[in-house]
């Protein structure tokens, strides 16, 4: 069905403050008129010429005007390409027309997703459609939560190296992160929270691990919600707030994967803050912490390019086997998680899909299931990523 489409990669949402750099990093990276075709698309063809001009880009680029409140304008970009990358969020305000139109019409889609319940209202509504056609739909490819998700894969491959056997249980834990979150993470979550305050039931959704796995319910999960002492690292661990998204996904990759991860694998995300008292003192006032919901940022707004470069993130997961032998590897990235890196994933995540058209068939995935190995590789060739096997 895409095999006619002339555009690989839409980036919808160009104009906006992480479109612009998903815009920038394709024409650094993969220029204009080479292997990746690529398209700008945005509300406003003036803004989108400004946009490009100052950005520098060739007129060669093409510009689309599509607006998530006219389906006509959508699904005419939709059908104008291979893969649809989507910056515009909140998606529980704006996604629902662009991922039914992609299921419909066999059109890979990439986002930025962090918003369990709206994901769980796509894949009931939209699951079997993206099947059918062969519509690769690929949630949460920012920092949420791919360095996690294909974090946990290359553990898991690594422990089948070292060990004989995928394990069962399986720690993340955050050692340091510098950068902020993006208004529109911001924003996302100021959205679920409105929602989940007018529909109890989407409390449920995003308390429960398995919210994401289909009728699949496994092994009870740790809460993750209170400070504690991780006696494996000599070190306190806190709350981390993209927990509850990352989790989600992660259930949803071992499922998709038929459970390679076993049915009862057990995995949970903390922040490290390090030994002793300090430590201690440190995770509590981060479980306290309410910033999040009381930040001001809008969509739109983020760091200057020397925050984003100058920002990095180290992430450890430790696998744990049942007759107490383990496994350690490490995720890192070169830049702010939450603009710098994410964009750089998100496109690449794209590109991944438009070069690699067997990886997966059409249905709804998460990143491990649907790109795995291949975007692992990319992501260290081109993305400032690393996955490395760390020694205990």
């Amino acid at each position: 069905m895409q095999n006619n489409r002339e555009i690989d990669v839409v980036v919808y949402g160009a104009t906006g403050f992480t479109g612009r750099l998903v815009a920038e990093y394709l024409n650094n990276q993969y220029g204009v008129n080479g292997e990746i075709k690529w398209a700008m698309a945005g509300r406003s063809q003036a803004k989108l010429e400004a946009v490009r001009d100052e950005m520098g880009v060739s007129a060669d680029v093409p510009l689309i005007v599509a607006d998530a409140a006219d389906l006509a304008s959508l699904t005419a970009m939709v059908l104008s390409s291979k893969v649809i990358l989507t910056t515009v969020g909140p998606y529980q305000l704006y996604g629902n027309e662009l991922v039914a139109a992609c299921a419909e019409h066999g059109t890979d889609y990439v986002d930025l997703c962090g918003e369990p319940a709206w994901m769980h209202q796509m894949i009931a509504a939209h699951a079997a459609a993206a099947e059918a056609s062969g519509a690769r739909i690929v949630f949460s490819c920012g920092f949420d939560s791919i360095p996690f998700d294909l974090g946990v894969l290359f553990l898991q491959q690594t422990a089948e190296q070292q060990l004989g056997a995928m394990v069962p249980r399986v720690k993340g834990r955050v050692r340091s992160m510098k950068g902020t979150f993006s208004g529109g993470t911001l924003a996302s979550f100021r959205a679920t929270m409105a929602a989940a305050g007018k529909d109890r039931e989407l409390i449920n959704v995003l308390r429960n691990p398995f919210a994401l796995t289909e009728g699949f319910v496994g092994a009870d999960q740790p809460r993750g919600d209170k400070p504690m002492f991780d006696e494996a690292l000599q070190s306190w661990v806190a709350p981390f707030v993209m927990a509850s998204i990352n989790t989600k996904n992660i259930h949803r990759s071992n499922k998709l994967m038929g459970h390679a991860y076993g049915t009862d694998f057990v995995y949970d995300e903390m922040l490290v803050t390090g030994p002793g008292d300090r430590g201690e003192a440190i995770a509590k006032a981060v479980t306290e912490d309410k910033s999040m919901a009381n930040d001001p940022r809008q969509p739109g707004e983020g760091p200057d390019l020397d925050e984003r470069v100058n920002g990095n993130y180290d992430l450890l997961l430790i696998g744990e086997a049942a007759d107490g032998r383990s496994v350690r590897v490490s995720v890192k990235g070169d830049m702010d998680p939450g603009y710098g890196s994410t964009s750089k994933m998100i496109a690449e995540s794209a590109v991944c899909l438009v070069m690699n058209p067997e990886l997966a068939s059409g249905g709804i995935w998460t990143s491990a299931p649907a790109m795995g190995t291949a975007l692992i590789e990319r992501l260290q060739a081109n993305a400032g990523l690393t996955f490395t096997v760390e020694t205990a």
